[in-house]
């Protein structure tokens, strides 16, 4: 065969797979209309040659076929009253195919018990296969051995002209294969469901995985809008606020604080960008794709706590260990909580407050230490913003802690302890 013929062929098992798509949807839709057209096909081609003959011995008596003598003639209304027994339950024999097995069997003993022999008996094997794809399968063991009893029945009616093992052997062998390719489109039918669930419930975790990484990452871009707007914005107010002061009483001093205003908002609008700028679906590393800088380190620490300085919070900072060795991960977490303590102390604490800042990494633990002299505090445990438990989140992604509250000698203390205990894929 070549390949033009293989191509060929693909629009032809297209369609075959449409027009069996469209017959199983049939199917479903009106189940009477095939079990309706099994039961007329078995009449056409079984009952009604026995009907126009008058007999399945009849039409070889003339002494083609002498096989036949051996068994009764049968008048025409019992004979469709025997053919009416054995087909007419097929109607059934995918809603009931116990009862449906059931009922065929009778008749085919009761026939076989007169001596008659009739091509409708060919609904047995019917019965049988449709037992063994739609039936329950604890029904089959009684189901096989009253069909080896009705075989052994029939072969010892046919043994005056046909011996009685090969007409077991013809006989059994027949019900063997109805009975196997029942089976086997059975197990072929629950692998192709099982297939199917199964990539159904593939899809639907793949669309939990979808919704659960949609809001991971809302949530991520929302802690990281929260840490950039509120420190900067604190910043920018306390700056103004001095401005506004120090305008009437020093002109420059104004000026220069106008200055670090426009820089702090110019800083928060880079970070924006760069925040939302992941956001944006970009085709690679194209050249108009945003530019993404470095997220924040422990490095830059210091250019924070100048910039919170310019807006006349007095800092003391200092780092204790080999902090710059830090994975990217741990020293964005670090950097985050940093800044959202000292927004909280920008906001709450008394102008002349001081604030020893302090980030200590020994022992695969990283302690960041935020204390301020006070005496204002942050509101009470009822008013907990998002501040807080965004710090506790991030230190939570490294098995850590956050605590805050009160420190002894006044003021407030904020204290985290992040382990970094190798854990695999932290992100």
């Amino acid at each position: 065969m070549t390949t033009d013929d293989l191509s060929g062929m693909g629009p032809l098992v297209a369609r075959l797979s449409r027009g069996g798509r469209r017959l199983r949807q049939a199917d479903r839709t009106h189940p009477w209309v095939l079990d309706t057209a099994v039961v007329i096909l078995v009449f056409l081609m079984f009952c009604l040659p026995d009907l126009v003959h008058g007999g399945a011995g009849d039409h070889d008596r003339d002494g083609r076929h002498p096989f036949w003598f051996a068994f009764a003639r049968l008048p025409l209304a019992g004979m469709l009253v025997l053919q009416a027994g054995l087909v007419l339950p097929l109607l059934w024999r995918r809603r009931r195919p116990a009862a449906a097995f059931a009922a065929v069997a009778a008749v085919f003993v009761l026939q076989w018990s007169l001596g008659a022999a009739l091509r409708a008996d060919v609904a047995l094997f019917v019965a049988l296969y449709s037992l063994a794809l739609h039936g329950r399968l604890r029904q089959l063991p009684w189901a096989c051995a009253a069909t080896a009893a009705a075989m052994v029945l029939v072969a010892v009616r046919a043994s005056v002209a046909v011996s009685v093992w090969d007409a077991l052997f013809f006989l059994l062998s027949t019900a063997t294969a109805a009975l196997a390719l029942g089976l086997v489109v059975r197990i072929r039918r629950a692998q192709l469901a099982g297939l199917r669930d199964r990539a159904a419930r593939l899809e639907i975790e793949r669309d939990q995985r979808s919704r659960l990484a949609a809001a991971t990452e809302r949530t991520r871009v929302a802690r990281e809008m929260h840490d950039i707007v509120g420190h900067n914005l604190s910043v920018i107010i306390t700056l103004a606020d001095a401005g506004a002061y120090a305008s009437d009483l020093a002109p420059d001093r104004g000026k220069e604080v106008l200055q670090l205003i426009g820089d702090t908002g110019r800083q928060a609008l880079g970070e924006l960008r760069r925040v939302l700028g992941v956001l944006r679906e970009t085709a690679g590393a194209s050249p108009g794709g945003p530019e993404l800088s470095p997220q924040p380190g422990i490095a830059d620490i210091d250019a924070l706590c100048a910039n919170v300085r310019a807006a006349g919070l007095e800092i003391v900072y200092r780092t204790s260990g080999d902090v710059d060795a830090l994975d990217s991960g741990v020293q964005l977490t670090t950097y985050r909580i940093v800044q959202e303590a000292l927004t909280n102390t920008l906001k709450h604490a008394d102008p002349d407050a001081c604030v020893h800042l302090a980030v200590v990494e020994k022992d695969t633990r990283l302690t960041i230490q935020v204390r301020d002299t006070g005496p204002a505090a942050p509101p009470g445990p009822h008013e907990e913003g998002h501040g807080l438990v965004g710090m506790r989140e991030r230190a939570a992604l490294y098995g850590g802690t956050v605590s805050a509250g009160p420190a002894s000698g006044g003021g407030w203390s904020v204290e985290a302890v992040l382990d970094l205990t190798p854990q695999g894929d932290v992100r």
